[in-house]
């Protein structure tokens, strides 16, 4: 596959393992590296990759997923960029840096893999 087309696949994959498979104890757990929701969500997202990506990608896009959940990157870009962090905005804005990151991991994946 080229790299556009394992980007919109490995996209796909990703919206519909993070949006349709995830329920209420994954999303209020996967933060914290304690918890087991983290290991099984970016489990889930490693596993169904592998539909798109070969094993090592879809394993290192699982982990990436992972640490990603953990917010701490976010948080750091946040702050680096000023973004809004608190208010009736933040939500969105944190969930659309959240996907826009996840996304970028599964761009820059499919560039290498092609």
């Amino acid at each position: 596959m080229s790299a556009t087309q394992l980007l919109v696949w490995g996209g796909v994959v990703h919206l519909v393992v993070d949006w349709l498979f995830q329920n209420e104890w994954i999303a209020e757990h996967k933060a914290d590296l304690r918890h087991p929701a983290g290991y099984l969500h970016a489990a889930a997202h490693g596993l169904a990759l592998l539909f798109v990506f070969p094993p090592l990608a879809a394993g290192a896009l699982g982990v990436a997923h992972l640490l990603i959940d953990t917010r701490r990157p976010l948080r750091w870009w946040a702050g680096v960029m000023s973004q809004t962090t608190e208010g009736p905005v933040a939500v969105p804005v944190h969930i659309w840096r959240d996907q826009t990151l996840h996304l970028a991991t599964i761009a820059t994946a499919a560039a290498l893999v092609a």
